[in-house]
C-alpha cells in the first residue's frame, strides 16, 4: 500500500527524516528555489525521480497545491502509546501528549501535529474509528511534522487514558464549560484532549479527564477551531512548563 506526500516542504522534511520513500515526481522544467535541495537530498538517498508534466501531478494531487513535487510513500507507520512514553523518558522528560478525540478534518489533524512538534509534544493519540488517519492532506498540512512527531491509533480513547492515568499522567480535556486554562495546572506529565470539530469532547472522555481547560473568549463568537483551540492550550502548557 502506498501514500502520498505531496509540496515541497513536507516531501524534503520525509527524506531528511529519513522516511521510505519509493520515488518522487518532479515537474518538467528549469529546477530552481526549494526544488533544489530536494532533489539534491534525493540523490544523495538514492531516491528514484521521475520527472513528469504539470498535468499529471495535478491529476495525482485531486487539486492539493502540489508545488511541483509528490513522493510516494509506504503507508504511514503508526506507533504505539508506549513508543511515545518511552520517546519521552528518553528524552528524560515528563511526557506531554495531544489526544485527539474524533477530528474528522484532516487539516485539523494536519495543524494539530505541527503545533505539537513547535511545542515538544512527545506524540499524538488518535482513535481508530470516526477519525481522521494520517493520510497525504495530514502530511502537507502539517508541514513535516508528521516525520517528527509519532502517532499511535487506539481502539479505545477513554480506556487509553485509563492506561496513561495508570502512568502517572494528568489528563486535560479542553472545552469552553471548563476552568480557566491560566489557573489549571498544565505542567508535568500531561495528556491534553481536543474534541472533533462540531460536537468537542464526548462523554465517556470527558467524565474521564482529571480537569477540564477553557479559553478565554472576549469577542462576539465563543468558539474556536479545533487545530487552534488545541493550539493556543499547547502554548500555555508549554508556558507553563518554562516557568521557574
Amino acid at each position: 500500500m502506498e501514500d502520498k506526500i505531496i509540496g515541497r516542504n513536507p516531501v524534503l522534511e520525509a527524506i531528511r527524516s529519513g522516511r521510505s520513500i519509493d520515488k518522487i515526481l518532479i515537474k518538467k522544467g528549469k529546477y530552481e528555489g526549494s526544488i533544489v535541495p530536494i532533489i539534491k537530498k534525493a540523490k544523495e538517498a538514492k531516491i528514484l525521480i521521475q520527472e513528469v508534466d504539470k498535468a499529471k501531478l495535478d491529476t495525482i494531487s485531486e487539486g492539493e497545491n502540489h508545488q511541483g513535487v509528490i513522493a510516494y510513500v509506504s503507508a504511514y507507520d503508526y506507533v504505539t502509546v508506549k513508543d511515545i512514553l518511552l520517546r519521552a523518558e528518553e528524552k528524560g522528560e515528563p511526557p506531554f501528549v495531544i489526544i485527539c478525540d474524533k477530528i474528522t478534518d484532516p487539516h485539523n489533524l494536519g495543524a494539530i501535529l505541527r503545533t505539537a512538534n513547535c511545542v515538544g509534544a512527545h506524540g499524538v493519540i488518535i482513535p481508530k474509528r470516526n477519525s481522521v488517519g494520517v493520510n497525504s492532506i495530514v502530511a502537507k498540512t502539517s508541514a513535516g511534522a508528521v516525520e517528527y512527531t509519532p502517532v499511535a491509533k487506539v481502539t479505545n480513547i477513554a480506556g487509553t487514558i485509563e492506561d496513561l492515568k495508570k502512568e502517572g499522567m494528568w489528563i486535560a480535556g479542553a472545552d469552553m464549560n471548563g476552568e480557566e486554562m491560566y489557573k489549571v495546572d498544565l505542567k508535568g506529565s500531561l495528556g491534553l484532549v481536543i474534541g472533533s470539530e462540531g460536537e468537542g469532547i464526548s462523554r465517556l472522555v470527558r467524565e474521564k479527564c482529571d480537569f477540564i481547560a477553557s479559553i478565554p473568549m472576549n469577542g462576539q463568537i465563543n468558539s474556536l477551531n479545533a487545530s487552534v483551540a488545541a493550539g493556543v492550550l499547547m502554548y500555555e502548557a508549554l508556558r507553563q512548563r518554562r516557568v521557574d
